[in-house]
Order: C-alpha cells, then structure tokens, then sequence
C-alpha cells in the first residue's frame, strides 16, 4: 500500500511551485499584505487557466473532478507561499454546489467557479462563535428573504456570490451585490485573506435542495483545506529558521552551529512533518472511508493548527530581535496561523467534536 501522493499529485505540486515563486514570491505577497488587497487578479487568473482552480469540479461543468486530497495539494503549497486569496472558501462554496445544489444551480454557478470567472465564499460565523451547522440560527422568512447578520466571511469583498450556512443545516446561495445585502470589511489580523461581515435586510437566498444533507460533509472538507493550509505554512516557517539560522552571523559563528538553535530547529522541524500524514489521511478518508471522514477532518483541523501556530512563534524566536519586525517575512506566517486555528473554531471545539464522535 502507497502512503505517499501519487507522481501527478508530485507534479501538480511542483508545477504550482513554479508558478507561485514566479508570480507570487514573498516580496509581491508582502506588497499586497501592506495595502490590504484581497487577492492578486493576476495570480487568481494564472491559477485558473492552469487549472488548479475547478480541480475538484465535475467534468461536465469544466472542472477536473478529482478528489479532495488533489485539492488538499494545491491548499498546501499555497499556504507554503502564504499566497492571498480566496482559493480554500472558494473551494468549498463549489463542494456546497456541486453536493447540495439543485441540477440548475449547478449548471448556472459551477461553470463560471470552474473557469475561475466567478469568485465565491462561504459565512457560516454566527455571533457568539458560532460555526458549525448545528449551531446556525439564520433563517429565511416565509418569503425566502433573510434577515440577520454572518460575521467572520472570507474575501467578502471580492466574492460574487457567498454560500450562507442557515438554521438546520440548510445551506443557501446569497449574492452579495443584491438588494438587502451589506458586506462590511474589518481588521483581521490575516491580511492574505480579508474577512468582513454580511448584513441581510430582506435579501433574496436560493436554498439549496440537499443543503442539510451535506453540510456537515461541507463543513468537514472545509476543515481539511484549512488544515492542509496549515500544514504548508508550518513546513515554510521550518525552512525560512533554517535558512535564517544557516546565514546569521553571532560571536563570529553561524547560529545554526549553536547545539541551543539545533535543538530548536529539530522541535520545528518534529512538529510540523507529522502534519502533511495526518492532513492527507483526513482528505483520503473524505472520499473513501466515510465513517471516519468526520473525526479525521476535526481531528487534522485542531491538531495541524495548533501546531501551524506553535511552529510559527517557534520560527520568530529563531529569528531573534528581527523576527518582531515588521521586515521579517515570518510574521506573515504567524499570522495566517492565527486566522487557521480560529477560522471554523478553536481546536477545543473540535477535539471535544472527535471524542463526541468516537463515543468517549
């Protein structure tokens, strides 16, 4: 048995590789990081004309239809490159259609996500810490129109239309430029990926008809990307402290030679590798084992995150005084880290989620 990604899976990484130290290098993610901007039009087009970008749609709306770990594949090595954009909650609005969507709602919106053409999120944040889909309290009145407020949306700016998780577990397609719709911006820390707020006034929402049906299995697949996202940036926080320590000068040594930052070194390095397995198995078993899909994915969610976070703090220690700089690229890292380990719920939420599911 074959634990490891497959050759395509290699290449497909390799090639995003490429494209992103070309078009996407730290210096262009930092300019954009200082001017607040959502996303790089640039590098969303690029990526979509390569294809990452409909990987997991289905073929007949242009989509690749591959699995969730080839997805998982991209989401790493973009949160490696701390690449802005909306490409996880984009991903998994398009599983929400794809899953729950009726035959015409998948025709009118999966072609134009597929083609990158269309940009799409999702708000499921409720006030009060509310993520998850037993928790929503959002509703449509008897006319379809909703009324209320989702706080903590991705890309809210730059988003086309946002699938809006509602009471029961329904989920719900809302377009943010329609009548009845307020999208506001707000200060996250994470500046590669925007969050705001959507105010509804009698705004027009289009049910989707297996909504309620699949939006645990939405909400699992979301945590996955985000995991994977973790697991990439963990890995780049290991490889900016070594590149760093192998260059920085200290007492006439390099400070990588100092048995003090080896042993720092090895504990990054520990940390984060176990993640990548525990992020593909979680993605793998999305697909093919169901049964142990949802505590795999709550599990990679609070165990990779956790760990994206500690790797990253680790990394600014490493750097000494000028990791606490705003010119030290690292604090890009911590913050993503920051916005992966809350974004869905703290890692609490969901260890408490897996021993429910395992029955302790």
């Amino acid at each position: 048995m074959n634990f490891d990604l497959s050759e395509d899976q290699r290449l497909l990484q390799r090639t995003l590789d490429d494209f992103l130290a070309s078009e996407s290098p730290i210096a262009r993610v930092r300019e954009l990081f200082d001017r607040g901007e959502e996303t790089d039009p640039a590098v969303w087009k690029g990526m979509a004309g390569l294809g990452f970008v409909g990987l997991h749609l289905p073929g007949p709306v242009g989509g690749a239809g591959l699995e969730l770990l080839d997805l998982v594949c991209v989401a790493e090595r973009l949160g490696y490159h701390a690449t802005p954009g909306p490409f996880v909650f984009n991903a998994v609005a398009g599983i929400a259609i794809a899953l729950g969507g009726s035959d015409a709602q998948r025709e009118r919106w999966l072609p134009g996500l597929a083609r990158g053409e269309c940009i799409a999120s999702v708000a499921f944040a409720e006030e009060g810490d509310r993520w998850q889909p037993e928790q929503w309290r959002l509703a449509p009145d008897a006319n379809g129109r909703l009324r209320g407020r989702k706080e903590s949306v991705p890309c809210v700016g730059c988003a086309d239309l946002v699938v809006v998780g509602l009471s029961g577990g329904a989920l719900g397609i809302v377009e943010p430029d329609a009548p009845g719709v307020t999208r506001a911006g707000a200060h996250g820390i994470d500046r590669t990926r925007r969050i705001g707020s959507l105010a509804f006034d009698g705004a027009a929402c289009e049910l989707l008809p297996d909504g309620a049906a699949v939006s645990d299995r939405v909400r699992d697949a979301a945590l996955v990307l985000l995991a994977a996202d973790a697991s990439g940036g963990a890995s780049r926080c290991v490889d900016i402290s070594v590149a760093y320590a192998g260059q920085r000068e200290q007492f006439g040594r390099k400070i990588g030679e100092f048995q003090a930052v080896k042993h720092q070194l090895a504990n990054l390095a520990l940390a984060a590798e176990p993640c990548r397995a525990l992020v593909w198995y979680a993605a793998h078993a999305w697909d093919h084992v169901r049964e142990e899909a949802p505590r795999a994915a709550a599990h990679a969610k609070s165990h990779v995150t956790d760990r994206f976070l500690q790797v990253a703090r680790d990394s600014v220690e490493v750097h000494g005084g000028v990791g606490y700089t705003w010119e030290c690229p690292v604090h890009v890292w911590l913050k993503r880290a920051v916005f992966d380990r809350a974004f869905l719920g703290p890692p609490r939420a969901h260890r408490l989620r897996a021993a429910d599911l395992a029955g302790w």
